[in-house]
């Protein structure tokens, strides 16, 4: 989840809000690629969720890595609820899922190696405390009641408004976790090709990368229960966005649907003020009920885009939103993924041709079988299987032609491609095998 965002002054036209999106435009010399990564922390000797508060806490962690390794703090209320150094951020999801939000940077090579070093910082306060942390797309256990809830005003009034809408809500901000890479366009042209292949081809990472086969201490009959719960979470602001496919897709197109979002706060001197179900229509206008006669900055405009959740989300960058979090391979092979595709001319107009010709329907029957049986799903006549055999091959020519030495990350993605099979696939074979149903046994089974 987000920390507040920095966009600017007031709103005093409302082309600005277009034209805000289209600042992320760039040359290619100046693209990037930020990864972000969740993880469930747990007390080794009780697997119990690690908590916000106490000597083995996330507050604990926070300040060993602010004392020991040069992080700044970032707090709201007086609470310690994030770090920030070089461009890199660690952040708190509500149920204390552990975020880093790493830098822009160069190659997967590069985002590799601060996944890497940030793990081992992050070991290297927790192992003594006792803490270990696992990559995993959903809590396989722990109930709702007993997660932690981190201290962010933010996530008060979202676990509100979730408890109002949809059916899956809370089970999202709360026992969910992700990875994900952010990613550049250089025009409103190249944005929409990427959007469009982002969107089409979530379900086949999905697929790859499903790891959330238990929920609630038992099988749940998906390979991605995350992905699943996805689609029951709010119809307003998440899903495939037909819309993005159609002709007169723009900047402006997207932030037509924005505006047509629910507001679920304004920020504000510290403070998150409730908006839950207002209108960013009438904010414009001055009409928020909010904050009567106020009209809109930048800022919260940035803010506001942060609580759409669709499949693949435009901000001034295109974010993947699509795969479980898993083992550090699968951590370093999401952006390969996706940089292979998007970063290369050929391999993108590669990726649009081999998604170009589904329907509506076609790309929500792929997310909704991908969320239940991942590789092993099958769509009309369309093997997930075999896409993803094409889609990771598209990939590696992608990296290939980038020539930088990326491809082997996809080496673990190829692999799952031939032979059908997921990390979903592999722990439900351990519970129904060796694991004799105890699922106790996915703690250390899963730990980084």
């Amino acid at each position: 989840m987000s920390i507040p965002q920095s966009g600017g002054g007031p709103i005093e036209h409302p082309d600005q809000l277009a034209e805000f999106l289209a600042l992320g435009c760039k040359p290619k010399s100046d693209w990037r690629l930020g990864t972000e990564h969740e993880k469930f922390g747990y007390l080794a000797d009780t697997l119990a969720p690690l908590p916000y508060d106490g000597p083995r806490s996330i507050r604990a962690l926070l300040e060993g890595l602010r004392d020991r390794f040069g992080w700044a703090e970032v707090r709201e209320g007086g609470h310690i609820i994030g770090l920030t150094r070089d461009g890199a951020n660690i952040s708190l999801e509500p149920g204390g899922q552990f975020e880093l939000s790493g830098a822009p940077l160069m190659s997967v090579h590069d985002t590799a190696a601060e996944t890497a070093n940030h793990l081992a910082e992050v070991a290297a306060i927790a192992d003594p405390m006792g803490v270990r942390f696992m990559g995993l797309g959903a809590a396989p256990v722990w109930s709702h009641a007993q997660m932690p809830v981190m201290p962010k005003g933010r996530y008060r009034l979202m676990t509100d408004y979730m408890g109002r809408v949809g059916t899956h809500g809370t089970q999202m901000m709360y026992r969910t976790s992700t990875v994900q890479v952010n990613l550049d366009f250089s025009s409103e042209a190249d944005m929409v090709q990427k959007l469009r292949v982002a969107i089409a081809l979530q379900p086949v990472a999905t697929a790859l990368f499903a790891s959330s086969p238990f929920f609630d201490g038992k099988p749940n009959g998906h390979k991605s229960w995350r992905s699943r719960i996805w689609r029951g979470l709010d119809d307003s602001r998440t899903g495939m966005l037909p819309f993005v496919f159609e002709d007169g897709m723009g900047f402006a197109r997207y932030a037509d649907w924005v505006l047509d979002v629910p507001m679920y706060f304004v920020y504000r001197d510290g403070q998150y003020i409730d908006a839950l179900g207002q209108s960013f229509r009438d904010f414009l206008r001055g009409e928020l009920p909010a904050l009567p006669g106020e009209v809109p900055t930048l800022s919260d405009w940035a803010d506001h885009l942060t609580t759409v959740f669709p499949e693949a989300r435009l901000k001034q960058y295109i974010e993947m939103r699509g795969a479980d979090c898993g083992p550090v391979d699968r951590l370093n092979a999401l952006p390969a993924l996706w940089v292979g595709l998007m970063y290369d001319e050929g391999a993108l107009d590669a990726a649009w041709d081999l998604a170009k010709g589904w329907d509506a329907q076609t790309r929500e029957a792929l997310r909704v079988a991908a969320s239940q049986e991942a590789l092993q799903a099958t769509v009309g006549g369309l093997r997930m299987q075999d896409l993803a055999r094409e889609v990771v091959a598209i990939a590696q020519a992608g990296l290939e032609a980038r020539g930088l030495g990326e491809a082997p990350f996809l080496d673990v993605l190829a692999e799952s491609a031939a032979s059908g099979r997921v990390r979903a696939d592999e722990l439900l074979d351990r519970y129904h095998g060796d694991w004799a149903g105890d699922l106790d046994r996915i703690y250390p089974e899963t730990t980084y």
